[in-house]
């Protein structure tokens, strides 16, 4: 069927829309809150309320079938220990025993190390006049951080990170691809796990190694070499990937906002409110799939049990019912739950890294550098059909 040229349409594969998806997306919460797309087959919602409804009720819209688009519509049997593409009561066993490896005290303690390496990073482009965010930094610092988390010795870390990237990567206009099943099941991680059996360490790869807990079943176990193999995969791919968009992104939003720029790098108190902004404007993760277990309501219209749903975070984050000016980025708004981390039993693990990633390397930068410009001619998004971001992104030094 065609489509009127006055009716909106939003297409995730349409490269196109990736330099500045957001006029499809207000159009779609004013014109279309209950989107759906004929040709790839899917449901969209894309206000703040319908997000912050769907996304907690895994029983309605559960996580078991996957969280993007190509492996809910595949068919795909997720593995066990894939945290975030299970629901209760596995998924509950699963976090809680991840939970008390990924403590906030850990996760504090590496903030020293987190900026040691920021440090070492940057120095080296003092006086250069100009670097590339994302290649010199951005690439950098979370692969080394999930190394100092999970004891990855370093000579393997550029590995993973390379693997675990290209197996996100998407021809333009292309879907993700999912033979050989590398998105979740990395086997760089293979030797690594056997390796660390025989070797452990004061890491939390160690401490997943031997944690004991009481499956679904009623079992008294350890986690399985697939169960820690599958789950360091996504660990991997989601914690490069998100936490590097957000420091590209940090670069960028600061640069079309000279004067926000100029107030935070005379203000470093300021740095957390920044991270906030920038993950509520540009979140690295625009949508969450979920399944739709049984026929659901949205704006008077059905969804039928069987279909898939995205749920439109970066468009909910941009709702004027919820945010004033909400399109404007704005250094000083106050404290308010964003949708980037998901919401509910799903929430993400790994946010409070995030957060301290991007502060450290935002207050690292603007030691350095307290004004900066883009070479926007050069810059360039990555191609992916999951995370939204760039590829490169040069800064010009003031």
């Amino acid at each position: 069927m065609s489509t009127p040229d006055n009716d909106v349409h939003w297409d995730p594969y349409d490269t196109a829309l990736v330099a500045d998806p957001y006029p499809v997306y207000r159009r779609l919460r004013e014109e279309k809150p209950l989107y759906y797309n004929e040709e790839h087959d899917f449901y969209a919602v894309s206000r703040f309320d319908d997000c912050e409804r769907g996304l907690p009720d895994w029983r309605t819209f559960p996580s078991s079938r996957g969280a993007i688009l190509e492996l809910i519509k595949s068919g795909v049997e997720i593995p066990p220990g894939t945290l975030i593409f299970e629901d209760p009561p596995v998924h509950d066993i699963h976090r809680k025993l991840l939970m008390r490896v990924f403590t906030q005290r850990r996760i504090a303690a590496l903030e020293p190390r987190v900026r040691e390496f920021t440090r070492r990073v940057l120095d080296p482009l003092v006086g250069a006049g100009r670097f590339d965010l994302v290649t010199e930094v951005a690439d950098q610092v979370p692969m080394r951080v999930l190394g100092m988390l999970l004891g990855i010795p370093e000579t393997d870390q550029e590995t993973i990170r390379d693997s675990a990237d290209t197996s996100l990567r998407t021809e333009a206009g292309g879907k993700m691809d999912l033979r050989g099943g590398a998105v979740l099941s990395n086997e760089t991680f293979v030797e690594y796990i056997a390796w660390r059996r025989k070797n452990p360490s004061d890491d939390v790869m160690t401490e997943l190694i031997n944690a004991e807990f009481v499956d679904e079943h009623g079992d008294r176990r350890t986690l399985t070499s697939a169960e820690i193999l599958t789950y360091l995969t996504v660990v991997a791919g989601a914690g490069n990937e998100t936490t590097g968009r957000l420091i590209g992104w940090t670069g960028s939003t600061l640069a079309r906002h000279p004067g926000q720029l100029a107030e935070v790098a005379k203000d470093p108190a300021l740095v957390p409110a920044v991270v906030e902004e920038v993950l509520r404007l540009e979140p690295p993760g625009p949508f969450i799939g979920r399944y739709v277990n049984s026929d659901t309501e949205f704006h008077g219209q059905t969804v039928p049990e069987g279909s898939a749903i995205l749920f439109i975070v970066a468009s909910a984050n941009r709702d004027p019912r919820r945010f004033a000016d909400a399109e404007s980025f704005d250094i000083h708004r106050p404290a308010g739950q964003r949708l980037t981390f998901g919401h509910g039993v799903h929430y993400c693990l790994g946010a409070a890294l995030a957060r301290l990633e991007g502060r450290v390397v935002t207050e690292e930068l603007l030691e350095r550098f307290p004004a900066w410009d883009v070479d926007w001619d050069q810059a360039k998004l990555a191609r992916t059909s999951t995370v939204r971001g760039w590829e490169t992104l040069p800064l010009v030094l003031a």
